[in-house]
């Protein structure tokens, strides 16, 4: 990688809970290392983020924390490897436990889809909702077994001394509900500081998920915001304001259309619903990136992540700054962002 004091590694660049079909990119779930001098942070754990954390050459041990945007799967469904694997990689940390932070929990069940004619039974009715610290105990207990051979036989420290999970908490004065205002207008509040960087955050909306948030990190070397899955919200231009480079996801409707406007079953009608009020098009991401005045806008989160590269190249010649479309494991120098694109590792 470049010699830049803060840098972005796209470490996998597809949205969706699913394994994309013909993509022949052969991108991973969605996954960012946010590279700050001799630090990396992690935004979400898609599929894949081990292996792209050591294929783009960044150290375990070098992790500063780890920030989930919201609790879909293909945002944490790589977290249980990072838990459990991990025990082989931060076994130095025990003093310096990396932070594990994200939502809550709900609170509530979301409202049952208007599409339904028979209401389906929530799962796991004994906490449907949990939050991450929540996610993590659950995965600790759920590889008990395998933990427990490691910890006993072989002395290996347990997660639980090598994570510090932490929900994150929402201000209590700003009219927050996740059903009734999952998404009130509000002004960033910092989650996580220490000695190079600043976290902010703030509410998104992606119906039907709460808290949804958005992720800003600053250094002294520049900022990087990061919209996690959400439609076109003013909450995310208040955050991103003047930030040197926004990542924000995309959809192509037209690939929604064709999966599911013929449709006239329950399910299908009710994803074709999902996908219109909680995703952002290339044209809605470049609105709010000029109306936040970002240096340079980059898509990820790309849905379908097995799309032709003309869905997301659309784009180039409608944002005055610059306008990326990052594969896996391309690198976004920060400091001379405006004078490249993204370089290759």
């Amino acid at each position: 990688m470049n010699d830049s004091k803060m840098k972005v590694v796209t470490l996998g660049t597809a949205g969706g809970p699913r394994w994309w079909k013909g993509d022949a990119k052969d991108r991973a779930g969605i996954s960012t290392a946010v590279v700050v001098e001799d630090r990396f942070y992690l935004v979400d754990a898609g599929h894949g983020v081990g292996r792209r954390i050591r294929q783009a050459g960044l150290e375990l041990g070098d992790l500063g924390g780890v920030f989930i945007t919201h609790l879909h799967s293909d945002h944490t469904i790589d977290l249980p490897s990072l838990v459990v694997f991990g025990m082989h990689e931060l076994q130095g940390r025990t003093e310096t436990p990396v932070p594990l932070i994200g939502p809550g929990p709900r609170g509530a069940l979301p409202p049952v889809s208007p599409r339904a004619t028979v209401p389906p039974r929530p799962v796991a009715p004994e906490n449907p909702t949990p939050g991450v610290a929540d996610m993590f105990a659950n995965i600790v207990k759920a590889y008990a077994t395998d933990l427990n051979d490691r910890v006993l036989d072989s002395l290996r420290p347990s997660p639980e001394e090598l994570f510090d999970p932490r929900d994150v908490e929402i201000p209590a004065d700003i009219g927050y509900h996740p059903n009734e205002s999952p998404t009130p207008d509000m002004e960033p509040f910092i989650i996580f500081q220490d000695d190079l960087v600043t976290v902010s955050a703030i509410l998104v909306e992606h119906p039907p998920v709460a808290p949804a948030f958005a992720f800003r990190i600053d250094s002294e070397h520049g900022s990087v915001t990061i919209s996690g899955d959400t439609c076109e919200t003013a909450n995310l231009v208040r955050l991103a304001q003047g930030t040197d480079l926004l990542l924000h996801e995309a959809i192509d409707f037209e690939w929604v259309d064709g999966m599911y406007a013929h449709r006239s079953d329950d399910e299908g009608r009710a994803s074709r619903d999902h996908h219109y009020k909680s995703h952002t098009s290339v044209e809605g991401a470049i609105r709010i990136a000029t109306a936040a005045q970002a240096r340079t806008l980059a898509l990820h989160h790309l849905v379908p992540g097995s799309a032709d590269d003309a869905v997301w190249n659309k784009g180039h010649g409608q944002f005055d700054g610059a306008f990326l479309v990052p594969e896996d494991l391309d690198t976004i120098a920060i400091t001379t962002i405006a004078a490249q694109p993204a370089l290759r590792s």
